[in-house]
């Protein structure tokens, strides 16, 4: 038998108030509340339950990443959160965005997570701050940026002085921008998590009890809790900080948990409940009907505890951003796809679903009698725009960058390259039928000779070899290979290097003198005149490009179905990768990207160099698998 707290809906929402979150914050068509001086206020734990000011406070709170939002729709998404009822979001804050190369920090434009912050208190908004390194997410090398790999005999995770001396320069970055943003001086963030679900990874509390002093030491004063599944709570916990649970809405299991791990007390958080889950190449799209989560999201409600949905809503993984899972060599390496979709109660274009609507009517039940959510903001527009043909052509193997040349392959690492495609180049003698391997490619590559396509390997299918018919004479050997995302999860963090990370041979010989081409792609390649090279069924990659004219701004979604593999660009953005694979055929356009009159789309082509055509669509397809 579940307790029931008295009378709880009459103080659920005491939370609104001062530090720029307002009651009036909650009438239908309020704007952003400015206070002119933020207020600090105080932010604990009661036996039982949050304590805002002394006061008890449930957050019903929702995740949303910031990097996966365009940044001009980052208000649209927090106004979809207060009309849902949210009191509260949460965000993971992303170290490789933050820190892509050592020493150099960006903070600017999409990556400005304190203006996120200090939006999600204009709209009347608490936040969960979880600035842990690792972060998971389904986000490349789940957080971590890749330059960690080249440090030798750093260990992430641990008490390795390399791992700790770079995690400490990042958290004060991170302090710099967030730790004047927390509550206690005035601004909306409650509580910082410490770590990640490390409970899932190791058990060492001396490696715990060094990240809350990092994050004391970076300025975080304030309330900090560790999270954990429910089958990892014991091993992830930090004794003294607050053991948050996840995956699970079973208000006696959560009790049981955080009571063995606290002092026999609360308060009771659900760090992160899934309404539904991501996707991954060549699998099916995921997706789990409300009415499997409104009974649970109910009883963790009605038992007065607090709770964030994972995820509320997703967007996108754009910028190869993307990670993956890997479970060792009994299983397949599971590259995620672009959409993050999550089929959460906010869809990729940030439009209400009908798991929005079921969830809403949920939480308005623990209202104060009375309160009136916001309405529900319509739906976004979205339009079919006309086929768009293109009109500038050119072979990638004609736009290469300098070469790095080396006895034997290089990883991405080893060239100082975090993401993007490696053209790997060397010259054998040809004539015959010869075998290629290659130990071991990560993670998918493009195998040409003397130009012309004639094979892939990709690892999720575990390819490593291919038979090569090479004419006679010398042959130009090229292997252009696609970081298709680093493992997120699990006991591999460690085995992430990408390229050809080992060796090459060819009928047993190894290759040797390498020529090394980076394409990291890090921002839209240009191709300014109109060009028409001969294409054949068997060219190589090619790189597209050409103008669409709109009339008005309005969210589309790029129709990939006819395509093979490869990245787009939309006037300069990166919209992600796309696979015919599937199962997602779509790629999100959002109309903030775009603008009235002339606009520029780049496509790479990895596989169907002679496509020349792109549609669009009014919604997205997500689910669609083409094995």
């Amino acid at each position: 038998m579940e307790m029931k707290v008295p009378s709880f809906s009459k103080r659920l929402f005491l939370l609104l108030f001062g530090a720029g979150v307002a009651t009036a914050a909650l009438a239908e068509g309020s704007g952003p509340q400015k206070p002119a001086k933020p207020q600090p206020h105080t932010f604990t734990l009661g036996p039982n339950q949050f304590l805002l000011d002394g006061k008890p406070l449930q957050m019903i709170s929702g995740e949303l990443h910031y990097p996966r939002i365009p940044r001009e729709a980052w208000r649209a998404r927090l106004k979809m959160a207060k009309a849902m009822g949210l009191n509260t979001v949460g965000t993971y804050v992303f170290w490789n965005v933050h820190e892509p190369q050592p020493g150099k920090y960006d903070f600017s434009g999409n990556h400005d997570v304190a203006a996120f912050v200090k939006m999600a208190q204009e709209e009347g908004l608490w936040v969960v701050l979880r600035p842990s390194p690792y972060v998971c997410a389904e986000w490349e090398f789940g957080g971590y940026p890749y330059w960690l790999q080249n440090v030798p005999g750093l260990k992430v995770r641990s008490q390795e002085p390399q791992y700790v001396a770079a995690y400490t320069r990042y958290l004060e970055a991170v302090g710099k921008q967030l730790a004047p943003l927390q509550v206690s001086h005035g601004g909306p963030i409650l509580m910082v998590q410490v770590e990640n679900e490390y409970g899932s990874y190791g058990s060492d509390k001396e490696y715990l009890a060094l990240n809350k002093k990092l994050f004391e030491s970076a300025g975080f004063d304030g309330l900090l809790y560790t999270c954990d599944p429910v089958k990892d709570v014991a091993a992830g916990h930090l004794p003294g900080l607050l053991p948050a649970v996840n995956g699970t809405d079973k208000p006696s299991q959560i009790r049981q948990l955080v009571h063995a791990n606290h002092n026999g007390q609360g308060p009771y958080y659900v760090a992160e409940w899934y309404p539904a889950w991501f996707d991954w190449w060549g699998t099916r799209h995921h997706t789990v009907p409300a009415s499997q989560y409104t009974p649970g999201l109910d009883s963790v409600l009605r038992a007065g505890m607090s709770i964030n949905m994972y995820m509320f809503h997703g967007g996108s993984t754009r910028d190869f951003m993307n990670g993956a899972n890997y479970k060792g060599d009994t299983s397949n390496y599971e590259p995620q796809v672009s959409s993050y979709d999550y089929d959460a109660p906010l869809d990729e274009a940030g439009n209400a679903t009908p798991k929005f609507m079921a969830f809403r009517g949920v939480i308005e039940k623990y209202l104060p009698a009375g309160t009136k959510l916001p309405a529900v903001p319509a739906a976004k527009p979205s339009t079919v725009l006309p086929v768009m043909k293109f009109t500038s052509t050119a072979n990638l193997l004609d736009r290469l960058p300098a070469a790095v040349a080396n006895a034997k392959p290089l990883t991405f690492e080893a060239l100082k390259q975090a993401y993007g495609f490696v053209l790997y180049r060397t010259t054998v003698a040809g004539g015959g039928t010869k075998t290629l391997k290659i130990s071991d490619v990560r993670d998918y590559a493009v195998v040409l000779v003397n130009g012309k396509r004639v094979g892939t390997l990709d690892r999720r299918l575990r390819q490593d070899n291919l038979k090569l018919t090479l004419p006679a004479g010398q042959v130009q050997l090229d292997i252009l290979v696609e970081n298709m995302g680093r493992i997120n999860f699990g006991e591999y963090l460690l085995q992430n290097t990408k390229g050809i990370t080992k060796s090459a041979t060819l009928d047993g010989a190894e290759l040797t003198g390498w020529r090394m081409y980076g394409l990291p792609f890090d921002s839209a390649p240009a191709l300014t005149k109109p060009s028409v090279p001969v294409i054949t069924a068997s060219s190589g990659p090619v790189l597209r490009s050409t103008s669409f004219t709109v009339a008005t701004p309005t969210d589309t979604y790029l129709d990939m179905r006819a395509w093979g593999k490869g990245v787009v660009w939309v006037n300069g953005h990166n919209l992600g990768r796309y696979w015919a694979i599937g199962p997602q055929q779509t790629l999100y356009v959002p109309a903030e990207w775009l603008k009235k009159g002339a606009n520029t789309v780049t496509v790479l082509e990895l596989i169907k160099p002679q496509q020349n055509t792109l549609a669009t669509l009014a919604h997205p397809i997500l689910s669609e698998l083409r094995p």
